[in-house]
């Protein structure tokens, strides 16, 4: 689901919203599930008082330092599961994908132009109404996709016999997964280098604290003061990059992993094959479909095997 799905059925449900409202909107879904303090850390200094004397207040934009604290109240969900959404919120991002609350709400893919697949409704206000899925941008410019429409009906057959195709090789999978998991997620180097470049960003930022109280209480050349601060900031924002670059990877590691250890989990869990469309295989093992021609469409699972359906 969407943050505005999301929205939407916790507005249904009759759950009050964090400012005790009785609709959600998608910005305080979005805030709640991009909030650190939910796995137990906290980032200090997000914004700051600019005048004492009115108490008013600024996001803090670069202004003044701000401190991550891992571990700094029990979390109340897993750093694993956090990280999970995080990289499913950029994955969308980068791909573009729009959608309301449906199930096959991007996760159909053109294999065309690329585009997602969206939901049409046809005959909208006769007995032949009917819901078809077809590419976003089938008719948009001078060329058109000549890729086929699909129904619910069509796109669950399709999932059933890419899904048995898999669950046939299923112990493998597990087999081979499972085998090279620890091997593939080891963040042992990353977090070595992770822990030199916190302790070298610290360094830097202490320093330049340092700086600016000595020029500030004694009287120094404002030129070899500018040029020790310029050489300080650049070294310290250097740092602060690779640490940021090196965070990344590892937060993208431990996501993956995650993905990974909930495909294992949705597969172990299934016994035998399927003769009906199960949301819960839909959404623990696809990442998405595309689709080519009536007689080509692929299933693309979580853990990067392609099944032409």
């Amino acid at each position: 689901m969407t943050p505005h799905g999301i929205a939407v059925r916790l507005t249904a449900d009759g759950i009050k919203s964090p400012g005790g409202k009785d609709k959600w909107n998608a910005g305080a879904v979005r805030s709640i599930l991009t909030n650190e303090k939910y796995k137990g850390d906290a980032l200090l200094q997000k914004s700051y008082t600019v005048d004492f004397l009115t108490k008013k207040k600024k996001v803090n934009e670069g202004e003044i330092p701000q401190y991550y604290v891992e571990g700094n109240h029990e979390a109340i969900i897993s750093p694993e599961v956090f990280e999970m959404v995080q990289q499913e919120l950029e994955r969308r991002n980068k791909r573009g994908r729009r959608s309301g609350v449906h199930l096959f709400s991007g996760k159909i893919r053109c294999g065309e132009c690329g585009s997602w697949y969206g939901s049409k409704t046809w005959h909208s206000t006769d007995k032949y109404k009917k819901t078809i899925w077809q590419c976003n941008h089938k008719f948009d410019g001078d060329h058109k996709c000549t890729t086929p429409h699909l129904t619910d009906e069509a796109i669950q057959r399709y999932f059933i016999s890419a899904v048995n195709q898999l669950l046939i090789q299923k112990d493998a999978i597990i087999a081979s997964l499972t085998g090279g998991l620890t091997l593939a997620f080891d963040l042992t180097p990353l977090q070595t280098q992770e822990a030199a470049l916190i302790e070298e960003v610290q360094m830097l930022a202490d320093a330049m604290e340092k700086c600016i109280y000595e020029n500030a209480h004694v009287a120094l050349d404002q030129v070899e003061y500018q040029n020790q601060y310029d050489n300080l900031t650049n070294r310290y924002e250097d740092a602060k990059s690779k640490l940021d670059a090196i965070s990344e990877q590892i937060a993208d590691k431990k996501a993956r992993k995650a993905i990974i250890e909930e495909l294992l989990k949705v597969l172990q869990e299934q016994d035998g094959l399927i003769t009906e469309f199960q949301p819960n295989l839909w959404c623990g093992l696809v990442d998405f479909m595309t689709v080519y021609s009536t007689d080509d469409i692929r299933v693309i699972f979580k853990n990067g095997q392609e099944i032409k359906a």
